[in-house]
C-alpha cells in the first residue's frame, strides 16, 4: 500500500494576513501524514516594486517578469515569505525546510514560449521537471518541504513560476510512489456558482462540468488557473484533489466534508 502524502498550496490572501497564516500553519503542523507546502506571493512583491519605482506589467492577469521584477519576486517569494513560513513552522515543532526550484535542482523549468508575448523570466514546468528522487529522500528524512514559486533552468536563470502549477506537477510526479492528496487552499469555500454567495458551493466538478461553467461565465477568473491545474492533476493519477477554504484545513483532513472535489 502506498504511503499517504498531502501537497497543500496556499496563496496571497492568506500570506498577506499574519493572523490567518498563523492559524493555518497551526492546522498544517497538526497533520500527521507526510506533507509538502507550496506558497505563492501575496501583495508584498507588488508593494516593494511600487516603493522602488519599478512598473509592474500584467497581461490577462499574468505578471510580465523582467529582470528587475525577477530580483524582487526572488527576494520576496524565496527569501522573506518562504523563510517566514519555515520559521513559524519550526516554532510549532514542525521540521520545515524551505526551497526554491534551484535548490538541489528540485524543479527545472523552461522559459515560457508564446507566439505574441514575451513574458520575460517566467518558467513553465511539467511532472518531469520535478527531481522526484531527491524530493522523496527529503520526505523520508521526515523533513517538511516548503516551496516558493521560483524555479530555474540549470543554465544560470531563475524563473517566476505559477505556484498552482508547481503544486499540480509535484503531485503528479509523486503519484507513482505515494497516495497523493492535493489541496488548493484559498479564501473561498470552494468552487462557487456565484462568487459572492458562499452557499452556492459546487461539491464536485468534472472536466465536462468545468467546461460548461466556464462557457456560461460562472467562474471567477481567479479560480481558473486553480481548476485547470487541479484537472491536470486528477487526469495524471493524483489520488484526490480538492479546493477548500483555508480555515477548513483541519475539518477537511479529519472529515473530508469541506470544499469542492475535482473528479474525472
Amino acid at each position: 500500500m502506498k504511503q499517504k502524502i498531502y501537497i497543500i498550496k496556499i496563496g496571497g490572501a492568506l500570506i498577506d494576513d499574519e493572523r490567518l497564516l498563523d492559524q493555518f500553519l497551526d492546522q498544517f503542523s497538526d497533520i500527521k501524514e507526510k506533507k509538502i507546502l507550496v506558497h505563492g506571493g501575496g501583495k508584498l512583491a507588488t508593494t516593494l516594486a511600487d516603493k522602488l519605482g519599478i512598473e509592474q506589467k500584467m497581461i490577462n492577469g499574468r505578471r510580465i517578469t523582467d529582470k528587475e521584477t525577477l530580483d524582487i519576486v526572488t527576494m520576496v517569494y524565496a527569501g522573506g515569505i518562504n523563510k517566514n513560513i519555515v520559521e513559524k513552522l519550526q516554532q510549532k515543532k514542525c521540521n520545515a525546510i524551505g526551497f526554491s526550484g534551484a535548490d538541489g535542482n528540485l524543479i527545472k523549468a523552461k522559459k515560457r514560449e508564446h507566439p505574441e508575448i514575451d513574458f520575460g523570466f517566467v518558467g513553465d514546468i511539467n511532472k518531469k521537471s520535478v527531481n522526484r528522487k531527491l524530493l522523496s529522500k527529503l520526505i523520508k528524512l521526515d523533513l517538511i518541504p516548503v516551496f516558493s514559486a521560483i524555479t530555474h533552468d540549470k543554465k544560470g536563470n531563475l524563473f517566476n513560476t505559477n505556484a498552482d502549477t508547481i503544486a499540480s506537477v509535484m503531485a503528479q510526479a509523486l503519484s507513482e510512489k505515494y497516495e497523493v492528496e492535493l489541496l488548493y487552499c484559498f479564501d473561498k469555500e470552494g468552487v462557487l456558482e456565484d462568487v459572492n454567495d458562499p452557499e452556492s458551493l459546487i461539491k464536485t466538478v468534472s472536466e465536462e462540468e468545468f467546461t460548461v461553467l466556464k462557457e456560461e461565465g460562472k467562474l471567477h477568473k481567479g479560480i481558473l488557473p486553480k481548476l485547470e491545474n487541479a484537472l491536470g492533476a486528477i487526469k495524471n493519477n493524483v489520488n484526490k484533489v480538492f479546493l477548500i477554504k483555508e480555515t477548513e484545513l483541519k475539518n477537511h483532513i479529519e472529515n473530508h466534508h469541506a470544499g469542492t472535489e475535482i473528479c474525472l
